[in-house]
């Protein structure tokens, strides 16, 4: 999500970068250590299933969403900030420091995990479950899918109200859903590269930072379209 969005209410004052930075670091930190620790759970005890880790992502996006729009815009994510910068809607200083701090958060998300569970599913890392070509395009489009909803909820004034948390960690839900059984659906290159290193599981990382931006920035300029 943008920062003072119109879709949720009348623009207000940006806070300082520092604050905002960290509400996306706090936002980023849980993403990861409730997603990625879902799958550590799930792989250790069986508990959960696919769906119940689906939902873990949904609900702590939709969450955070919730907690920090209002401050920081809820980012969580260098694709979203690199398609928002595409729109004009965040600068180069902006755009760097959500990227940093966000891979620095899910990085020590990603570390602390290993620390209590232990080296288990990778910490959660994103590896392609079938060729490559087949999860490159299911992360592309279902990073345009998120976008498309992301930027809807935070751009249009057309918008519902009170509705962009719901409407993204649904995104996210759906998309974990369908993709998470072909490329681990990512959807997010800090959210791979935090567990990559922690685990030292780098195979085909570079298909998690490429194919997301490119979805994610189609997503956002196909809504300008719309609007």
């Amino acid at each position: 999500m943008d920062t003072a969005t119109p879709a949720e209410g009348p623009a207000q004052p940006h806070p300082p970068l520092a604050v905002a930075c960290l509400a996306e670091a706090v936002g980023t930190f849980a993403l990861v250590f409730i997603g990625c620790g879902a799958i550590m759970v799930e792989r250790g005890t069986g508990a959960l299933g696919h769906g119940g880790v689906s939902a873990c992502f949904g609900l702590v996006v939709g969450s955070m969403v919730f907690a920090t729009g209002h401050v920081s815009g809820a980012h969580f994510n260098p694709a979203v900030t690199i398609a928002f910068a595409s729109l004009g809607r965040a600068g180069g200083r902006l755009a760097a420091a959500y990227i940093a701090t966000q891979i620095i958060a899910a990085t020590a998300a990603a570390l602390l995990l290993v620390g209590i569970l232990g080296p288990v599913a990778d910490a959660g890392a994103t590896i392609p479950a079938g060729s490559v070509a087949a999860s490159f395009a299911v992360e592309v489009v279902l990073t345009f899918f998120l976008m498309f909803v992301i930027t809807a909820v935070a751009t249009d004034e057309r918008a519902p109200p009170g509705h962009a948390a719901v409407a993204i960690g649904a995104a996210v839900a759906m998309g974990a859903l369908v993709g998470g059984p072909v490329s681990g659906a990512s959807m997010n290159p800090a959210r791979s590269i935090g567990p990559a290193l922690a685990s030292g599981q780098l195979s085909e990382l570079w298909l998690y930072l490429i194919a997301p931006t490119i979805g994610a920035v189609l997503g956002a300029q196909t809504y300008r379209r719309l609007q």
